[in-house]
């Protein structure tokens, strides 16, 4: 249940930033005196000009053997007669590229999860199942956190893209993963939890599908395994007995059960299964204002709303921004996570959910009771709204 936003590809590994010289003791182009020591690239056509830049240089930091490159340290001054050279192609400042650094998404700030790091709140020790296409079993955001995989369906593709047969095919799941419990390591993005264990439970295709047995026989594993949290981003017009069956025996052993509400926005009473089912905490999904998505599925079953519009989270190979009930669900999924590595049973996990959850101005049929606040959830301050 994603939708992926318009014009949104995944991010570059690098960015550019002028400007900014890599060794001490060096000035910027553009603010240096002529008698100002800077560090340039000069771009060579013949020895000649390589010799000239050589000869100007106070200190070669690079000369390049397969390109016609030097870089050199060199006064200001100089600068001009290399450029007028020749024999020179060029001369640039060297400036400095940097890893992206680590995103801290809307949606993690905005239910104050990041309170709930500073407090040293991980959700250590908890196991959140992701019940769906499966999770990259590569992605240098999750693989500290994976722990056991299971697929009901198997992952289609060649040894690169199927690492495992839970690995996914899709995007959706590993999208989802990274939402509920993306590593804190300084790159990429952070998720709700930081420290859960994660379990890929692969119950959709390729093409984000899976048959009513196949979910049911991932969540009767899920239960059966004795995990904490089930987060199922999945869901249909119709439900299901064997459905229904398998989520009761989930949540009598002691599985918190998270489902996304539906896309079927706007409307008024069209929750879709399992998230309409007693057994299953159904969450909604709100935009960076704070109003209801407008693809997000209203009725009496909604217990609670969470980020869901343009959320960027991990995809295998990288990262990307998709909006739905899908991407609400996980951040309650790492909530639940938090509470029960704390010693929630998961029936206390829900109602602390609810008993804490701020309001917004919604209705109860399109946030239940209110927006995910999981600092409120673990006892913290989370006055910062």
């Amino acid at each position: 249940m994603a939708r992926k936003a318009n014009g949104v590809s995944r991010r570059n590994v690098l960015k550019l930033t002028g400007g900014s010289l890599a060794m001490a003791g060096t000035a910027g182009l553009a603010s240096a005196a002529p008698t100002d020591t800077v560090e340039v690239n000069v771009g060579v056509k013949s020895g000649r000009g390589r010799s000239a830049a050589l000869s100007a240089a106070s200190d070669v930091v690079r000369d390049f053997d397969s390109i016609d490159v030097v870089t050199i340290r060199v006064a200001k001054k100089a600068i001009s007669g290399l450029q007028s050279n020749p024999n020179v192609r060029y001369v640039e400042e060297n400036g400095t590229m940097h890893a992206l650094a680590e995103t801290e998404p809307w949606g993690v700030d905005r239910i104050d999860a990041d309170v709930a790091h500073a407090n040293g709140e991980t959700g250590a020790g908890a196991d959140i199942a992701i019940l769906d296409t499966g999770i990259d079993s590569d992605h240098p955001d999750l693989q500290a956190n994976l722990g056991a995989g299971k697929a009901f369906v198997s992952c289609k593709g060649g040894p690169s893209k199927c690492r495992y047969d839970w690995d996914d095919d899709n995007d959706h799941g590993t999208h989802c993963a990274g939402i509920a419990d993306a590593v804190d390591n300084s790159q990429g993005v952070i998720g709700v939890s930081t420290e859960a264990t994660l379990h890929a439970v692969k119950v959709l295709d390729s093409r984000g599908s899976g048959t009513f047995s196949d979910i049911a026989a991932g969540i009767e594993y899920v239960a059966d395994q004795g995990w904490d949290v089930g987060s199922m981003s999945l869901g249909a017009s119709s439900g299901s007995q064997a459905l229904r069956d398998a989520c009761q025996y989930a949540v009598n052993n002691g599985v918190f059960l998270v489902g996304a509400a539906g896309n079927s926005g706007p409307c008024s009473d069209c929750v879709g299964y399992p998230a309409a089912y007693p057994e299953v905490m159904a969450v909604s999904s709100t935009n960076s204002s704070d109003d209801l998505s407008s693809f997000s599925s209203q009725g009496p079953e909604v217990e609670i709303a969470a980020p869901g519009t343009d959320i960027y989270s991990t995809v295998p190979g990288g990262y990307d921004t998709f909006s739905g009930t899908s991407m609400a669900t996980p951040h309650v999924a790492g909530a639940g996570g938090q509470l029960m590595a704390n010693g929630s049973s998961n029936t206390g996990a829900r109602d602390t959910i609810k008993q804490t959850a701020e309001d917004i101005g919604l209705s109860s049929n399109e946030s239940g009771s209110g927006l995910l606040d999981v600092a409120a959830a673990l006892g913290l301050d989370s006055s910062d709204n």
